[in-house]
């Protein structure tokens, strides 16, 4: 990994990368157009007063970095205005961004999100499932943050592997409320005196979560507040390659040590589970060009009740109807519509054969 202080105005645009400056400015130095997903942790603009103690007296090492500190909202949003700007100049027209907050950010992020022409999708809600207590016992723990995950614009396409979310969630639709633990235990770096390396510091889990759900293998993901690298680790680990920027020396210095740490997952391992829209189109007529099925050979309905001809054109002749599989199928059974892969099968060396194990043969080779 190579640091930069200044990237040229980038004919190439420099993968796997810690670049070192304000990401304002960095980005803007960045070629347009060429980045997949962004991943953003942007200050939260905590308004902290004073120190917060424990019950026990003892100091709770709350976010209070001078990177965190703006005079005013109006500061804040001018701030916003501008990263979000940059990074929107950088997205490819079908890319998208995720965007993390608190109650003290978010809802001044989302709305300049919109005025800035970004389309919303979702908002996320990542549940903490091991929250920091409220100490002062005045308020609600706070057990949660915000994402929320835009579109570069209205009607523009983007990335979601729906069926691989699902897989993660045990075959259940993947929902918008989170529940993750913080990060803590052995995931949590630490500095040389042995205190945290970064107090803000995102688990593995949230990142695996968006990337997986939101890219393919060899995407490229910029993360301009790039912190301790955490989003560089996992799009490292999962195959695509990415792009940090982080103007703190100390922190540039936990996250590259992190990610060369990293081993990146062998193909097989980062292939994930596709929706069936997704898989090519095989026609059936092609399977009767490629000598897989002859014309005048018999197929046979899955439950035994029907028979059809295939015809040289790859449509199928019933007792008194002729079509594709679909409308033969329908037609056969009443029914309103058919699904002829799944409906039809024909004999081979005595056994039953549906004739889908032929189209994903087809579909092997084509991939």
């Amino acid at each position: 990994m190579t640091k930069m202080t200044k990237p040229n105005s980038a004919e190439a645009l420099p993968i796997n990368t810690i670049l070192e400056g304000d990401c304002i400015d960095v980005m803007n130095g960045l070629p347009a157009a060429s980045v997949d997903l962004i991943f953003a942790d942007p200050p939260y603009n905590l308004q902290l007063k004073g120190d917060l103690h424990r019950p026990d007296n003892s100091r709770v090492d709350a976010v209070d970095d001078e990177w965190d500190q703006f005079s005013s909202f109006k500061v804040y949003d001018e701030f916003t205005r501008a990263w979000l700007k940059a990074a929107r100049r950088l997205l490819k027209p079908d890319g998208a961004i995720w965007v993390i907050g608190s109650y003290h950010n978010i809802f001044r992020v989302g709305a300049a999100l919109q005025d800035a022409g970004y389309w919303i999708l979702n908002d996320v809600v990542w549940r903490k499932s091991n929250p920091m207590p409220n100490f002062r016992g005045k308020r609600f723990t706070n057990a949660h943050e915000t994402m929320i995950w835009a579109s570069k614009s209205e009607g523009a396409k983007y990335t979601f592997n729906y069926e691989a979310l699902k897989a993660l969630n045990e075959g259940i639709q993947m929902r918008s409320d989170w529940v993750l633990p913080i990060c803590n235990g052995g995931e949590r770096l630490k500095d040389a005196a042995g205190d945290k390396a970064h107090p803000t510091q995102k688990p593995q889990a949230l990142l695996h979560r968006v990337l997986v759900g939101s890219t393919k293998p060899g995407d490229v993901v910029l993360d301009p507040f790039f912190g301790t690298g955490t989003t560089g680790a996992v799009a490292k680990m999962l195959g695509r390659d990415w792009i940090g920027i982080e103007r703190e020396e100390k922190y540039r210095v936990v996250a590259e040590k992190r990610i060369s740490a990293v081993r990146r997952l062998d193909k097989a391992a980062l292939e994930i589970t596709t929706s069936k829209r997704a898989e090519p189109r095989v026609p059936f007529g092609q399977l009767v060009e490629r000598g897989m099925l002859r014309p005048g050979e018999e197929l046979l309905s899955m439950n035994g009740r029907h028979k059809a001809k295939v015809r040289a054109d790859g449509t199928l002749i019933g007792n008194d109807i002729k079509g594709s599989i679909h409308q033969v199928g329908a037609h056969l059974e009443g029914a309103p519509s058919c699904n002829g892969w799944t409906y039809w099968c024909f004999k081979r060396d005595g056994k039953t054969v549906p004739i889908d194990v032929l189209r994903q043969q087809i579909r092997s080779e084509m991939s």
